[in-house]
């Protein structure tokens, strides 16, 4: 898992790899979402993807005991990685 500024806007995006362990993803959703009302989430291949879903249930969770019910919205994005043009899934996470 790892952060990067992203050009849409203010917040980074959770980058979230096929080895990420899912309570520190889960972890660093409710940290960004907490300090923004607002997270976005990214991962690339099958892999990626369950982590992803893993932990922003796990996330809601954590969430749901402070108040905040929140949903996830995906969507397909294209990322260039090494001069290759790839399509991710980005989940924004929001207030339902």
């Amino acid at each position: 898992m790892e952060t990067a500024n992203d050009t849409i806007g203010h917040i980074d995006t959770i980058k979230v790899a096929a080895n990420s362990r899912t309570s520190a993803v889960a972890g660093a959703i409710a940290g960004v979402f907490r300090e923004h009302q607002h997270a976005e989430v990214q991962a690339i291949g099958a892999s990626a993807v369950n982590q992803a879903v893993k932990a922003l249930a796990l996330a809601r969770n954590y969430l749901s005991e402070d108040g905040h019910d929140i949903v996830c919205v995906p969507y397909f994005v294209d990322v260039e990685i090494d001069g290759k043009v790839r399509t991710a899934i980005r989940f924004i996470v929001e207030h339902h």
